[in-house]
């Protein structure tokens, strides 16, 4: 029995490392082609209703039909499509779950594009009602994408290999998930998008299904959406030979290992710092968080944006 757990174990880690040691690429970037865009306008940016606004969220009292069922990946979910034909793909959580990803996706989603990384539209809805076979009814909520034509997915990309290794967006992404205890790095959550802006086709690299955060980043069955495993894992544990140790114990080491720099971190700490209260407030309320938990999460984030930004002075006593 133990001889077959731990090939079990080793062949789910080998499944789950699948990120290579980042290079740096040499072949010019793509004409159109960004991660992140700098937010002249951070302080009035809406994180209630997100960088794609309140008229592209779906409407808590329409009815939606039934596209299909979701049949891969851990969460439940289905693709509906609403009064005024638009489709989206909706994330739920399994009945009496806690640990539900669909939510933290929201807010992190808020949070990423509030400082000016792209997201694509997505929303929460705690309820909705659905026709399907069986009539109309009441459906638990989650997470609503949108499929939009204003953006189209047209492939992944690798972050071990991608255009933006080694910028200051690429390595302050990571320190943003590694801060959101972000557990689920891998390639097929990271989308291609194409977006036409007049005869110009922007390429958008993003990360997407960004729900496995907010909890611990444990080998096995790490938690997600669970307030105390966030404020009890630590962030930072030092700097050593000119680069962070990160507190991650995740499968995807080789993304933060002797890659990170004090001053990536503070770059990005000093970014998300940006956000106002009402800002991070409002990230945490358009997931439908209750205010006491939202509050705790804020409260944690803030003390690791100030051990972040404290990192190059430290580094300099040093």
């Amino acid at each position: 029995m133990r001889a077959i757990t731990i090939v079990l174990v080793a062949a789910f880690g080998a499944s789950c490392a699948g990120v290579g040691r980042p290079q740096v690429q040499n072949a010019p970037r793509p004409p159109g082609a960004s991660m992140w865009a700098e937010p002249t306008n951070l302080a009035s940016r809406d994180l209630y209703n997100g960088p794609w606004g309140a008229a592209n969220a779906p409407d808590p009292k329409d009815v939606y039909d039934l596209v299909e069922l979701k049949h891969t990946g851990v969460n439940l979910g289905m693709t509906v499509k609403d009064s005024k034909g638009r489709e989206w793909s909706v994330k739920q959580p399994f009945p009496g779950n806690l640990d539900s990803e669909a939510p933290v996706e929201v807010v992190v989603s808020r949070l990423l594009s509030g400082i000016g990384y792209h997201q694509p539209p997505v929303y929460f809805l705690p309820a909705f009602t659905l026709k399907d076979d069986f009539g109309r009814h009441v459906e638990t909520g989650g997470r609503f994408r949108l499929k939009t034509d204003k953006i189209k997915e047209v492939d992944v990309w690798d972050w071990a290999s991608n255009p933006f290794v080694g910028t200051k967006e690429y390595q302050g992404l990571i320190v943003l998930l590694t801060m959101f205890n972000s557990t689920d790095l891998k390639n097929t959550n990271n989308s291609l998008y194409e977006r036409k802006d007049g005869d110009l086709i922007e390429q958008w690299y993003l990360t997407r299904d960004v729900g496995s955060a907010f909890g611990d980043t444990d080998l096995m069955a790490p938690r997600k959406n669970h307030i105390d495993s966030f404020e009890k894992m630590p962030f930072i544990l030092g700097v050593s030979n000119g680069f962070v140790d990160f507190a991650y114990k995740g499968w995807y080491k080789n993304l933060v290992r002797e890659r990170i720099t004090p001053q990536e971190v503070e770059w990005a700490c000093n970014l998300l710092g940006q956000l106002s209260e009402k800002q991070m407030q409002d990230a945490f309320r358009a997931a439908h968080y209750e205010p006491e938990i939202a509050n705790r999460f804020i409260a944690r984030l803030r003390e690791k944006i100030q051990q972040g930004r404290a990192l190059t002075l430290a580094a300099a006593r040093d």
